[in-house]
């Protein structure tokens, strides 16, 4: 799936993901290829991914909205 992190300044992540935890307004998510279209608010924490190459990152964010849809996982993060 593709995921793109970005935020006011700049683009933190565009590529291809295999999962990504976020830090959703009732509770952590975690987002796999096919899921569900959804739009959720996040609250501060760590949003965790893990890249086509297998390598894990982590960002912390104070908040944000998350849209999935498609294979396409779109983070907007502040």
């Amino acid at each position: 799936m593709t995921l793109e992190i970005i935020s006011a300044e700049q683009v933190l992540f565009k590529g291809e993901a295999t999962a990504v935890t976020l830090p959703g307004e009732m509770g952590s998510f975690t987002v796999l290829k096919n899921h569900a279209s959804l739009i959720s608010v996040l609250v501060p924490g760590i949003v965790r991914y893990k890249a086509s190459d297998s390598s894990e990152h982590e960002i912390e964010v104070k908040g944000g909205i998350a849209d999935v849809d498609n294979n396409v996982v779109s983070v907007c993060i502040y």
